[in-house]
């Protein structure tokens, strides 16, 4: 991206701001909605007290900025709407249009006059006769993504990652939502239990990964009850089995494998009474939903993938667009 201070500020309408716990991302875009300037930092939420995000966003965006004193509107999605952010943006109860999250916003008292801050909310879910507690915030503005270009989607959306959220939509609005621990779960169990002196990195490029990967997803997905014994099951393999490979492969192995184990036993919660005649939309990096694809692929589910980043500035999209509305 080439384009100029000067020429940003000529052409700049208003900013995307996603902002997470680790760090954040900011666009500024034209009139057209199209990038033309983008920037990011590493003070995330954990990082910030509340009276320091003004600061840390003006300091990103300032040379963005018109010198004709035009108010510029900037959506945050994300961390910066926590109670432990910038603001608290109270989250809003499923069921929930996406292209209506603009009008759960908050607006920050700021010592800045250039600047109108919207932070948009999270979603929760409160416990009913189908669903259970659960919250999500960031994640529902890249599922608003989804449905920027189709208004009416209905469908089974997954967002991979540490916490994985699984959501049901049905014509444009989020009915109900399920997180998994699986990224921490795996993390966890590899690095802080008994399976720290087995575990290794995986590949699932390599066939003998991906192999142990797709069987323990399978295995685990028809019996998630057994998954306290297979996690143990690893150790005794890895002690006792003369036909895994030798050296770091070994541990690469049983890493595919733990990680089968961990996400499949996702997929026993999150699909396994569903129909398996629909696609399954995946939104996040595409390595990740890579992962994801080939474990249900294993179940008898196909997948479609929404990168992750395209899907949060499409919704960032939609909620400024309802904003003018």
């Amino acid at each position: 991206m080439n384009t100029t201070a000067t020429e940003i500020a000529h052409q700049l309408a208003w900013i995307a701001v996603d902002w997470g716990s680790s760090n954040l991302r900011a666009w500024g875009l034209d009139k057209h909605d199209h990038i033309i300037a983008h920037a990011s930092s590493e003070k995330g939420m954990l990082s910030l007290k509340a009276d320091e995000y003004e600061v840390e966003l003006h300091r990103l965006v300032a040379d963005w900025l018109p010198d004709s004193g035009q108010i510029i509107n900037v959506m945050v999605c994300g961390m910066a709407g926590a109670r432990q952010g910038w603001r608290e943006a109270a989250y809003l109860p499923v069921p929930t249009r996406l292209d209506q999250l603009s009008q759960g916003a908050v607006m920050p008292t700021l010592s800045n006059d250039r600047l109108r801050v919207h932070l948009l909310p999270g979603l929760s879910q409160t416990r009913s006769a189908s669903a259970h507690f659960d919250v999500m915030r960031g994640e529902e503005t890249q599922l608003a993504g989804l449905v920027a270009d189709n208004a009416s989607f209905s469908g089974l959306a997954c967002l991979p990652g540490t916490h994985a959220k699984w959501a049901t939509l049905e014509s444009g609005a989020v009915t109900e939502f399920t997180t998994y621990l699986t990224g921490e779960l795996y993390q966890l169990l590899a690095r802080q239990s008994v399976l720290q002196h087995s575990i290794g990195n995986d590949d699932l490029n390599d066939p003998a990964c991906r192999n142990a990967f797709i069987s323990a997803v399978s295995e685990i997905y028809e019996a998630p009850e057994t998954l306290s014994s297979r996690l143990f099951g690893l150790r005794a393999q890895d002690l006792l089995d003369g036909r895994l490979p030798s050296g770091e492969k070994r541990g690469a192995v049983l890493a595919a494998r733990l990680s089968g184990l961990a996400i499949g036993l996702e997929l026993s919660g999150a699909c396994h009474e569903r129909a398996n005649d629909a696609s399954i939309t995946l939104i996040g990096n595409q390595t990740l939903c890579h992962r994801y694809t080939l474990a249900l692929n294993a179940v008898g589910y196909q997948t479609q993938h929404l990168d992750g980043d395209g899907a949060v500035l499409d919704g960032l999209r939609l909620a400024y667009r309802a904003l003018k509305a």
